[in-house]
Formats: structure tokens, sequence, C-alpha cells
């Protein structure tokens, strides 16, 4: 397997220390809080992930700029380590399904996270929302056209729970945890989401902490939740499992 690593201002004893920090923190919200911290006013940087289904896909780790969902897989496998060497495995099972580099095993979209990463995450939208939640049944990677967004990517049909921006009031924000990934709900056919970032609880505030490509942004910052979601359709919820540890009862 190919590894492309770019660490920037960071070298890996420096994330050693900074991991290690991290596990000590009990608090699986606490510890993604703590751990991506680090990464604010990081570049954005979009397509660090390239290749295609006739290309070796390389296992890419670049902490100087991140694509939205560059950004939270780094911070989910960072929060399940506490040495680069444990980081880098993690990144395998949390980036690509049963951990194996290759494009067409690639987690593409939010939603594989809740399909093939039950030991790390489980799907919450229903259970913050309540009743205010909706469903849509999406195709996903198929335009409207027929056309694909990934080539060599078979569409599959997903059911989604979403909350709508409108019913995101301050009974819905007060359910939210620290650490919760939330995935920015589209209309567009093919794809589940637009956006993704990680839900901050700090100073009596609830943020959405994202990489931002936001022309007057473009790096990754802290916006308020409420601000950020008003204008879209509305946002699935995804929660760490402490410890990567699936709850009892729940089944792959």
């Amino acid at each position: 397997m190919n590894e492309k690593i770019t660490l920037g201002k960071w070298s890996e004893a420096g994330i050693d220390e900074m991991l290690l920090e991290a596990s000590g923190i009990g608090d699986t919200g606490s510890r993604i809080a703590f751990l991506s911290r680090h990464f604010l006013d990081t570049p954005y940087e979009g397509s660090t992930l390239i290749g295609g289904p006739d290309t070796p896909e390389e296992l890419v780790i670049n902490l100087t700029g991140f694509d939205c969902f560059t950004f939270i897989d780094c911070i989910e496998a960072m929060r399940l380590a506490s040495t680069f060497g444990e980081f880098i495995k993690h990144l395998r099972e949390v980036r690509y399904k049963d951990g194996i580099v290759a494009y067409v095993k690639r987690n593409h979209f939010f939603t594989d996270w809740r399909e093939f990463n039950r030991r790390f995450v489980m799907d919450v939208t229903a259970l913050i929302g309540g009743i205010k939640t909706r469903q849509g049944t999406k195709m996903l990677n198929l335009r409207s056209d027929g056309t694909l967004f990934l080539t060599g990517i078979t569409p599959r049909t997903r059911i989604l729970d979403y909350i709508p921006s409108a019913s995101v009031n301050p009974d819905v924000i007060e359910n939210l945890h620290s650490g919760d990934y939330v995935g920015i709900y589209t209309d567009t056919d093919g794809l589940d989401v637009s956006h993704v970032g990680i839900v901050i609880k700090e100073n009596d505030a609830t943020c959405l902490r994202h990489a931002s490509s936001a022309s007057v942004s473009l790096k990754v910052v802290d916006q308020l939740f409420s601000d950020y979601i008003k204008d879209k359709p509305g946002a699935l919820v995804l929660r760490p499992l402490p410890q990567g540890k699936e709850p009892p009862g729940f089944t792959v």
C-alpha cells in the first residue's frame, strides 16, 4: 500500500504527544473537541483525495489542508488512537470499508459511515429530531440525468433520516452532543449531504467546526450551528461511540 503523508508543522512525535494527551480524556465528545481545536485555521484544500477505479489508491494524510470530509475522517481516526501509528491504522478503517485502501472501498458518502463504520458511529438523527424528523430516499451516486457522480461506484438506494432546518429549534440543539458529526442534507439527486462538520459545545454556544470552502473563510472555522443551518435543507447526525465499541444490542 502506498502512503502519501504531508504533516506540515506537525512531527510524528508531536502527534504522538497530542494523541496521548487526548487518550486521557474520558468523554468522547470532549476528546474530539480537544483534537479538532488543534486544527482551527488550517487552510481549506479541495480534492485532496484523488484517483479512480483504474488508479492505484494511496492512503493520503494531509495535515496542511483539509476538505470538509478529510477533516472529519482525520479527527475520527485520531480520537480512536493514542499514537501516530494507531492513527494511520484507524484512518484506513474509518475511510475505507474493511480497512482496504482502494478507490472502490472508499467511503465516498457521509452515510457510508452509518453503513460501514458501525463500530465507530451510530445514526442518532431520529433520536435528536423526534417527531420533527423526516425521511428521504436517495439513489446515491446517480444524477437526475442518469449519469454518475463517481465512475466505478455502483449506485445504491438509501433511506435517510434528516431534521429540516426549520425544525432545528433550541430543543433540538440541546439534544446535540459535542463531538457529533453533522451532514448537511441536500435535495440534489444522487447525494446524501452537501457538507459535513463537527458539533462543538463550548462557552454556552453550539458551533459547527468545519473545513469551510466559503471565500470569506477557506479554513477550518467555528460557526454558530443555528446560523449555519438556517438556510440549508436540513441535517443528519452521526454520534461517535465510546472507544469505537458498539452499544449493547447493536448489530452490524
